[in-house]
C-alpha cells in the first residue's frame, strides 16, 4: 500500500494511469435501483478513450444476466461478459457432493437458485431440509431471519458439513440503516462452531481470478479496483496487487471522513476520489 493516498476530482483524471477499471456496483454505479449521477457518462467516456470497464460486484441474491438487465435499464451500456459477480466465482466452484445429496440455499425466492447447476433446495422453515442437505450455499440474507440461522446452527453443530458463502460481505449500507449480509452469518457460524468457510467474492482472490481470465496478459499496475468499502474493494485490490481508488461520496462513507477508518484500518488505497 502507499504511505499515503492521491486526492483527485474523479476517474477521468487519473484514467492516463490505467487501461483496466474494475468497478464495485454499490456506492460506485449505482445506489439500490438509482444510478449515480454522472456514473453512466463517465463509464462511456473511459470506453470512448479505450478503457477496458467491468463490474465486480459481491451481489449474489440473482445471476449476473439480472445484474446486467439493471445497469441496462440504468443507461449504462454492458455486456454479460463485462459483469463478474460473487455468485459467478462460487458456481464455477462448486463440485459434486460425494453423497449424491443437495445443497441447501440461504437465497430470496427470487434467487434463481436452479442457475447453480447442482442439487439444491431452498432454506427456509422446515428442519428436515437442514439435517438432510450435505452441505451449504449462502447467497443471500434478504428474507432470512434468526429462527432459520438457529436451525442453520443446531444441524451444523449436530453434523459439520461444507459452506460455500456467495457474499462474504458482513453488512451493507440501506440509507438510514445497515442491512446484515451472507458474510455476518457466516463467520458467526465459523466462529462458535469452528467451521471452515470457503469465501467467494472480494476480498478473496477467486473473484478476481474469474475476472483475469477474461483479461489475459493485463500489466497488473495498469489496473485499478474502484469501490467504496476498504475492507472489500481496497483491501481486494490491494492483495491481488492492483492499484486502488476508493469513491467517498457515495456508498459506505458516504456522510463519514474516511481519514479516520483508513488509520484505523491501515488500508491505504492509492487514489481518493469523491466520484467516478
Amino acid at each position: 500500500m502507499p504511505a499515503q493516498s492521491t486526492h483527485s476530482e474523479n476517474l477521468g483524471a487519473i484514467s492516463d494511469h490505467f487501461d483496466v477499471f474494475l468497478l464495485d456496483a454499490f456506492g460506485v454505479l449505482n445506489l439500490g435501483k438509482t444510478g449515480i449521477n454522472g456514473a453512466v457518462e463517465r463509464v462511456q467516456l473511459l470506453k470512448n478513450m479505450g478503457k477496458t470497464v467491468l463490474v465486480l460486484t459481491n451481489g449474489a441474491r440473482l445471476p449476473s444476466e439480472n445484474a446486467l438487465k439493471k445497469f441496462l435499464k440504468l443507461g449504462f451500456h454492458f455486456d454479460l461478459s463485462d459483469i463478474v459477480s460473487s455468485r459467478d466465482a462460487l458456481a464455477a466452484a462448486i463440485t459434486p457432493l460425494p453423497d449424491d445429496g443437495f445443497w441447501g440455499v440461504m437465497s430470496s425466492q427470487n434467487s434463481q437458485i436452479e442457475t447453480l447447476g447442482v442439487p439444491c433446495r431452498r432454506l427456509e422453515d422446515d428442519k428436515l431440509t437442514y439435517d438432510r442437505a450435505s452441505g451449504f450455499i449462502l447467497l443471500s440474507a434478504s428474507e432470512w431471519n434468526e429462527s432459520r440461522q438457529l436451525l442453520l446452527r443446531e444441524c451444523l453443530a449436530k453434523a459439520p458439513r461444507p459452506i460455500l458463502v456467495g457474499n462474504p460481505d458482513i453488512i451493507a449500507p440501506r440509507g438510514s440503516h445497515f442491512s446484515l449480509e451472507p458474510g455476518h452469518y457466516a463467520y458467526e457460524l465459523g466462529r462458535d462452531l469452528k467451521l471452515e468457510l470457503q469465501l467467494f467474492g472480494k476480498p478473496f482472490a477467486n473473484i478476481y481470478d474469474l475476472a483475469f481470465k477474461r483479461l489475459p496478459n493485463v500489466d497488473l499496475s495498469r489496473v485499478a479496483m474502484v469501490g467504496d468499502s476498504l475492507h472489500t474493494d481496497i483491501l481486494g485490490g490491494v492483495a491481488y496487487g492492483v492499484k486502488t481508488v476508493l469513491v467517498t461520496e457515495h456508498g459506505l462513507f458516504s456522510g463519514f471522513d474516511c481519514r479516520r477508518f483508513i488509520m484505523e484500518t491501515k488500508i491505504v488505497p492509492d487514489f481518493i476520489i469523491p466520484t467516478i
